[in-house]
Formats: C-alpha cells, sequence, structure tokens
C-alpha cells in the first residue's frame, strides 16, 4: 500500500526538481558575474603585481641611498678611522628607525661598527605580510680616505613602510573592484531583468498548457526574438484550446447523441434500459425500487391537429417538469420510451411511497397537457410496479406495463400499482425510525471495497479502499442502496455522511498507509453547514486527511455548482483528493473540468457494465479517459463484475476500477482484507 502511495506522488516529486533548477537569467547572470569578477581580479592582481615591484624598487633604492650618504660621512665628516665617531655616526642613522641593519666593516670584513635588528613591527596583517614577502636587498657604499679605501657600508631598508603602503593599495584595489562588481552586477541583473521579464510569463504559460489550461495568454514585449515567441506560444495556446474543447464538445455531443433522446434530452430508451438493467440486476447495486410507466392519451389526435413542432414542444415542456421532479428525489432518473410514453425509476423506494409520488407527478403533468391540448380531452395514465427478488428488468417492465393497462381502462388521469405476491417494503415513516435510530445509537459500520490498478493486479495490491456505510441490525447489514435514496428524501443524509467521516478519520489514524474514499450525498453537498463541519473535522486531522479521497456526484456538481465549487476549492487547500462520482449519468457539459481540481473521475456503473458488447459505450470512455489524462485527471470504473469488462476498461487506458469481480466490501475492521 506504501509502494501504490508513493508511486502516486511521484509526478509531484518531478514537478519539485524540475522547478528547483536553473532559470535562463541566473544562468546568464552567473555566467557574466564570473566573467565580471575573473577580469576584475585579473586586473587587480596585474595592479598589485606592478605596485608590489614599484615598493620593491623603492625600498632599494631607499637602502642605496642610506649607504651612500652614511659612506661620505664617513669618509669626509668623520674619520671612518676613528671606531667611536663611526660608531656614533652610525647610530645616528640607525635610530631613524628607517633601517633593518646599518653596519661598517674593515679590510677584513670585520663589523667596526654597527646595528641590527628584526621586523617586528609593521602596519599590516601577518598573513599579507607572508604572501607579499618582499624583498630586503642590502645596499653597499665605499669609504675611503684621499687615497685610502677604509672598508664598506652595508645598509638594509626597514620594510614596515613599505608593507603599509602595500597593504592599504591591495584594500584600495580590492574595494574598488568589489564596489565595481556590485554595480555591474546590479546592472546586468536589471538589464536581464528588463530584457528577459516576457520569459517569466512563457514559463507561467507552458506551465498552464502543461496542466491543460490554455486561457492564459502572453503580453506580447521584450526583443525581437522573444515577441516572436510570445506569439507563436499564444497561437499554439489558441489552437490547442479550440481544439481541447471542440472534442470535448464533440464527445458531449455523442454522449447526448447515443444516450439521450433528442426531442426531451431525457434519456433514451436504450441507454434507460442499460441503467435499469444495472440498478435490478446488478449484484453490486441490487436494490428494491419502484418502477413507472405513463403515457399521454389522445397524443396523436394533438399531432395532427397541431402538428408535429407542436407535439415536441409539449414533449420538452413536460420533460422539463419531469426533470424537475427527478432533482427531488435522490437517485432516481427517467427516460422516454416512444412517443408519448416516458418511464421513471425510483431505487430504494417502497410502492407505499411511490404511489402518492406517482400521482402528484402525473397532476402536474396533466394540469400542463390539458392547458395545452385544450379542447382536447385528454389524460395521463401511469402504472406503477415494484422490483422482485430474482426478477429482471423484462418482467418489471411487463409489470408495470400491465398496471398502466389498468390505468388506462379508466378514462380519467390516474396511477395504478401491480402488488406483488413479495413481502412488504418499509415505507418512508418506517425508514425515518430506523435511520434516527441508527444514527442515535451509531449504527452504521464503514465497508471497504479494494480500487485495483490493472498493472498491479496480479500483486492485489489496491490504489486504495473505496467506503460504504451499511446499518448493522439482528437481521445483518443493510446496504447503502438500501437506505441512501431514502436518507437523502428525508434529510437525513448529512447527518450519516457526519458519522461516516469521523469514523473514517479515526480508522485513517490507526491504519494511515491505507488510503480511502468517501462519497458524500446530493443534499450534503450544498448544505452550507454540513460543509463548515466536514473542513473543521478535516482541518483538526492534520496530515491524516491527506489520505482521505471525497467524492462528489457529477449531479451534486451540476445542480448545486457553487456550493460544489467552494468545497472542491477548500478540500484542494487542504490537500484532500476530490474525485467526480457517478460520471456520465447526469449528461452533464464537461466545463467544469477546466475549473476544478480534482483527482479522478470514477465512472458510473451502467456505463462499465456490459462494455464488453457496447461499441457506444467503449467509444464514449475512451475520449473521456484521453481528455481527462490531458487534464492530468485519473479515471476509474466502478461496478465490474466480469473479467471481459475489466480486460476491455483496462485496454481503454482507465487507471483502475472496482468491482466484485475485482474484490467484494469487507467490514473496515477486517484485518485480513478478505471480502463478504
Amino acid at each position: 500500500m506504501a509502494n501504490a502511495h508513493a508511486r502516486m506522488s511521484k509526478p509531484l516529486v518531478c514537478l519539485n526538481y524540475q522547478r528547483g533548477s536553473f532559470s535562463l537569467r541566473a544562468l546568464l547572470l552567473l555566467f557574466t558575474g564570473v566573467l565580471l569578477v575573473a577580469v576584475l581580479l585579473a586586473s587587480m592582481g596585474a595592479s598589485y603585481g606592478y605596485f608590489r615591484q614599484y615598493v620593491s624598487s623603492q625600498l632599494a633604492g631607499h637602502a642605496q641611498d642610506g649607504a651612500t650618504a652614511v659612506g661620505l660621512s664617513l669618509s669626509n665628516a668623520i674619520d671612518g678611522r676613528d671606531p667611536v665617531a663611526s660608531s656614533s655616526l652610525i647610530d645616528a642613522v640607525f635610530d631613524s628607525g628607517r633601517y633593518l641593519s646599518v653596519e661598517y666593516l674593515d679590510h677584513s670584513g670585520t663589523v667596526v661598527a654597527g646595528r641590527r635588528t628584526g621586523l617586528s613591527k609593521a602596519d599590516a596583517p601577518t598573513w599579507f605580510i607572508h604572501f607579499a614577502d618582499l624583498p630586503t636587498p642590502v645596499a653597499t657604499a665605499q669609504v675611503v680616505r684621499g687615497w685610502q679605501r677604509l672598508g664598506l657600508v652595508n645598509v638594509v631598508s626597514h620594510p614596515g613602510r613599505a608593507y603599509r603602503d602595500l597593504w592599504r593599495i591591495a584594500v584600495a584595489l580590492v574595494l574598488s573592484a568589489a564596489v565595481i562588481s556590485g554595480i555591474g552586477l546590479l546592472c546586468l541583473w536589471l538589464l536581464l531583468r528588463q530584457t528577459l521579464q516576457p520569459l517569466n510569463a512563457l514559463e507561467r504559460q507552458a506551465e498552464a498548457i502543461g496542466q491543460r489550461e490554455f486561457r492564459q495568454r502572453i503580453r506580447v514585449a521584450g526583443t525581437r526574438e522573444l515577441r516572436q515567441v510570445t506569439v507563436a506560444m499564444n497561437t499554439m495556446a489558441d489552437q490547442l484550446e479550440k481544439l481541447f474543447y471542440g472534442r470535448a464538445r464533440l464527445i458531449q455531443q455523442l454522449r447526448k447523441f447515443n444516450n439521450e433522446d433528442p426531442v426531451t434530452g431525457l434519456a433514451s430508451l436504450t441507454a434507460f434500459d442499460q441503467r435499469l438493467k444495472v440498478e435490478v440486476q446488478s449484484e453490486e447495486r441490487a436494490a428494491p425500487g419502484v418502477l413507472l410507466i405513463f403515457q399521454l392519451s389522445q397524443f396523436a389526435k394533438f399531432n395532427m391537429s397541431l402538428g408535429r413542432q407542436e407535439g415536441d414542444r409539449l414533449l420538452a415542456r413536460l420533460a422539463k417538469i419531469i426533470e424537475h421532479f427527478t432533482s427531488q428525489h435522490a437517485d432516481a432518473f427517467a427516460g422516454r420510451r416512444m412517443g408519448a410514453s416516458f418511464v421513471l425509476y425510483f431505487p430504494g423506494v417502497s410502492s407505499d411511497d411511490a404511489l402518492p409520488w406517482c400521482q402528484s407527478l402525473l397532476a402536474d403533468i396533466d394540469d400542463a397537457y390539458s392547458a395545452i391540448a385544450n379542447p382536447l380531452a385528454v389524460a395521463v395514465h401511469g402504472g406503477l410496479a415494484p422490483t422482485v427478488d430474482g426478477a429482471g428488468v423484462p418482467e418489471l417492465l411487463i409489470a408495470a406495463e400491465s398496471a398502466l393497462r389498468q390505468a388506462q381502462s379508466q378514462s380519467e388521469s390516474g396511477c395504478r400499482l401491480l402488488v406483488p405476491d413479495s413481502g412488504a417494503q418499509l415505507g418512508a415513516e418506517a425508514w425515518r425510525v430506523t435511520l434516527q435510530e441508527a444514527l442515535a445509537l451509531k449504527r452504521f459500520a464503514l465497508w471497504l471495497q479494494p480500487v485495483m490498478s490493472c498493472a498491479e493486479l496480479v500483486h492485489g495490491e489496491p490504489l486504495y479502499h473505496q467506503v460504504f456505510s451499511r446499518i448493522n441490525t439482528a437481521d445483518g447489514a443493510l446496504k447503502a442502496a438500501l437506505f441512501v435514496p431514502m436518507a437523502e428524501h428525508l434529510g437525513l443524509i448529512a447527518a450519516i455522511d457526519r458519522q461516516l467521516v469521523h469514523s473514517v478519520l479515526a480508522h485513517l489514524r490507526l491504519r494511515p498507509q491505507m488510503p480511502l474514499a468517501i462519497s458524500l450525498g446530493n443534499a450534503s453537498v450544498k448544505d452550507p453547514k454540513f460543509q463548515q463541519d466536514l473542513l473543521a473535522e478535516l482541518k483538526a486531522a492534520g496530515a491524516v486527511a491527506r489520505h482521505l479521497w471525497v467524492g462528489i456526484s457529477e449531479l451534486a456538481i451540476h445542480r448545486h455548482r457553487e456550493a460544489a465549487t467552494r468545497l472542491v476549492q477548500s478540500l484542494n487547500d487542504l490537500q484532500v483528493s476530490v474525485v467526480v462520482d457517478r460520471f456520465g449519468v447526469g449528461g452533464v457539459p464537461f466545463s467544469y473540468l477546466k475549473n476544478l481540481r480534482l483527482e479522478a473521475l470514477r465512472i458510473d456503473n451502467s456505463f462499465t457494465h456490459g462494455i464488453d458488447e457496447h461499441g457506444d459505450n467503449r467509444f464514449f470512455l475512451k475520449s473521456v479517459v484521453d481528455i481527462a489524462h490531458s487534464r492530468g485527471v485519473k479515471v476509474f470504473a466502478s461496478g465490474v463484475e466480469t473479467v471481459e469488462e475489466f480486460e476491455v476498461l483496462c485496454n481503454l487506458g482507465i487507471d483502475g476500477a472496482m468491482g466484485y469481480h475485482l474484490g467484494r466490501p469487507f467490514t473496515a475492521d477486517n484485518h485480513q482484507l478478505t471480502g463478504e
């Protein structure tokens, strides 16, 4: 699991490495700066060498002048044969402090008189004295009396002042070089900043294009070459934006063409039956529900009298009423079968609850139909049929059609319910009591299902685990598919999600190496109080929350765009990954992909179920995978129940999948990770 998490973080590490590399401005500044400093150092070295040579020559000249002066004094002013007088003269000269040694030697090399000292004091650092190492030559002059040669005078000048002068010159050279270098580098930095400023915008635009964000443009400025590059980048961004969003619109149109009725915008006959098959016959999502089929009477006469265009406008208007109705009932979906026949499915709903809903919907449809079709005498008839254990979609459709025929036997509008011989289902009030009791006693248990990668399936290492809530009862655990739709209808889903988040974070604190994903209810997403509580708990969890993936359904993003956008951005700030759940069922445009920072899309079961037999769905999913990957968004599939489905999905390029074929749900405290 740790390895899987490391793999998922690898691109981020690579990105940080690239950001830490040298920029062009830094390289130019470094190269030019080094060159400038090298020139100044060479100039300073040459100047220092010249001044050292000059000081050395001055030192030698001073010594020779001193020797000549002493030699002349001993030759003329003082009798050089008198040692006392000679010593007095040499003492007077030496005491000036400008000589290291002054010595008077006779013909045999014996010192007649002299003074000598060491280099004990100089106004320069010791290290500099060793570095400069000025030569101290011995200057010589002869002492004569008339034509008689008396001896030699040897003089060595004291280099203290020479070292002091040379030190001051060196300091001045270093300071001037530093000032010139600083001013030069500052001017160079300002010049490069002004000249290469467009490169910063080009870099930001390149990063945006790399993240498939094509809206950023650059102001044309800078040198001729940079202006040309800027124009080329802006042109490329325009073309890529047109290409990307043109392809997205094309895929959206193809999806509408394949899955939506062109007149009403509701699900087409094929798309509705496919989703209904998943809800009724899929082992993973199968749960009790109710199917409604209703039909407009006298619609053929309406078409004949007012024309087909008016008939299409009527159907489109009635579809708006149906869409509003389904938006009020969690997970309900509708479609058009043929002509003036419509169909709706309510998952997780009992017959007793569905009947008054049906009557209310048909009343609204009848009012709108009668007002437009006047003076025709029209009616709306509906047939309801609940699901039955062991029965499939064909049996459910036959039962609903039978109930519809019973309703059509009456002239007035109405809805008929075909009651099967199966056991009674829980009604809304019974569900309310059950859910409130489960919340109060904390009977919601965590169940986990692995999400597997195509590449890592052999090793059995999940990318993460999807979390499901189940209610512990005396008769066993109730699946989320049974109670979530009713919890949404009763307004209890936010309370359930709060308890779910709290339990999941507690589990992550114990096992942070196992990333978990949760799915929020639609009502929770739009609830400001729930958002506030969720973000506060995630913030309090700290680093643990970064191992959590939060799923928001595509319908919630579409219906509650502002609230969903605000929640996604807040989760991004906390570094919590966001997944678009049940992608594809709502017919929602892809536009939100460019505005929200998402980690992944999770394709709905209705697209993956039997995908090995549906070419249209394969084309759609392949296009979705390509667009999502181009935005840096992963794609996961749900509801995989056969090996053929998984193979097709892997060939389409998905990043991972979940389903009963890959791993059955297991309780969160089952440390052996074995399914039910």
